[in-house]
């Protein structure tokens, strides 16, 4: 039952990022930057992330740990955040909405199967089977159908 619940969480989670990028770059072309678009993204996103992680930590009674994750690991997701917001921001209204999202995925699935075979961040190995390369073709000839079509 959870994995039903986990497995729509991530439907609902990736049907907010196909609608995050329009509306960013609708807030790009009336602000006249793509860049500031994303800060205001990002901004107002920190604004409630913030007011969440304090109502959290109160409610349970715990403290953030500061001293222990690597230093780098404070800056490296929102870079990469601040980088796809940007890009996605430039790109929906150039190939629209269904391509980006299309190109994402396979991006994302492609990446994923490099993490998965390195054991980034300690993570389990997963090898890269037969399977999963057809999967990655596939799914990226899907995303070239729905931007060349």
């Amino acid at each position: 039952m959870m994995g039903l619940v986990w497995s729509l969480l991530g439907i609902v989670s990736g049907a907010f990022i196909a609608v995050q990028a329009p509306i960013n770059a609708q807030l790009a072309r009336g602000l006249g930057l793509p860049v500031a678009a994303a800060f205001f993204s990002f901004l107002s996103g920190t604004v409630v992330l913030g007011i969440v992680t304090v109502v959290m930590t109160r409610a349970q009674g715990i403290s953030l740990d500061w001293k222990a994750p690597a230093p780098w690991l404070f800056v490296a997701g929102g870079l990469l955040g601040g980088f796809y917001v940007t890009l996605s921001t430039v790109l929906v209204p150039r190939i629209g909405a269904a391509a980006l999202m299309a190109f994402l995925v396979a991006g994302q699935l492609i990446a994923g199967m490099l993490l998965d075979r390195i054991g980034f961040l300690g993570f389990a190995v997963r090898e890269i089977s037969l399977g999963r390369i057809a999967g990655a073709v596939l799914l990226l000839a899907g995303a070239l159908l729905v931007r060349l079509t």
